[in-house]
């Protein structure tokens, strides 16, 4: 796990992802690292959702993607309302 985050992560403090793997368990353990961000109980906007994964890795768009899809952030059928799972 260390080695994956030492690869794949430009710095851990503050955040910054020099690029998103495509095997799936470096995905796992990238996707993991980047939902900690994310503050348990709380309900995020869209627009707040993107605006942290954006100072971590400039595709916002496919981190957001894959957090929804494997399970670590749930949505509102309107995409208006994020939160941790």
């Amino acid at each position: 796990k260390e080695k994956i985050l030492e690869t794949v992560f430009e710095s851990l403090s503050p955040m910054k992802l020099k690029v998103f793997p495509s095997k799936e368990k470096r995905k796992i353990v990238v996707l993991t690292q980047i939902a900690r961000q994310f503050e348990a109980g709380k309900r995020y906007t869209e627009k707040e959702v993107n605006q942290i994964i954006q100072e971590i890795y400039a595709d916002y768009v496919t981190i957001r993607r894959f957090l929804v899809d494997y399970g670590f952030l749930e949505r509102t059928r309107d995409c208006k309302e994020y939160w941790v799972k």
